[in-house]
């Protein structure tokens, strides 16, 4: 069993993300014992989708302007190609993905979120997935894309979809526990 105590983790959202690859990754991480907030552009209401239905609503913890990476040990970035595209449109987040790479932190990113990545210029010569429709917005970016349920380069961590959680999750766990 994975212990995470002492461990914590920011989840980088806005509107509109992949409920699952929010929930599931917040529950196995807290059940591994660390601690879980998530930072939003602003706080208040999230809503959250399951694929193009609207879901249910979650709410920030923080506001990613009130936070400093320092205090987190891992980032993790849910998907959802709105939530990933209002993000990767949002200076400080693109900031705070490049300082946790620059830092050797865990970074997982799933689904469409790895558009941040290519929007901050991170994704060049990195070997990477991402939910297959921005597989050319990855290669454009100089990202070596590839179709794995998890890849692993360097501190970060990426997977393609909902169906590969299992496996997103356990990297990180595994990461962050070598850490």
């Amino acid at each position: 069993m994975a212990d995470l105590r002492g461990k914590k983790v920011a989840v980088l959202v806005d509107n509109y993300f992949e409920e699952a690859e929010f929930t599931e990754p917040i529950k196995d991480l807290k059940e591994a014992g660390a601690t879980v907030e998530i930072v939003a552009p602003k706080v208040g209401p999230l809503q959250a989708m399951k694929h193009a239905e609207l879901s249910e609503t979650y709410q920030a913890d923080k506001a990613l302007d009130d936070v400093r990476i320092d205090e987190y040990d891992a980032l993790l970035l849910p998907g959802g190609a709105v939530n990933a595209d209002q993000l990767r449109m949002n200076e400080k987040a693109k900031i705070w993905v490049k300082k946790f790479l620059d830092m050797g932190r865990p970074v997982a990113v799933i689904c469409h979120a790895p558009w941040l990545l290519a929007s901050a210029g991170l994704a060049k010569d990195r070997r990477l997935t991402s939910f297959f429709t921005i597989q050319d917005d990855m290669r454009n970016a100089g990202a070596n894309w590839v179709d794995e349920e998890v890849v692993i380069d360097g501190n970060l961590i990426t997977s393609r979809q909902p169906d590969d959680i299992p496996a997103f999750d356990k990297a990180l766990i595994s990461m962050m526990q070598a850490a």
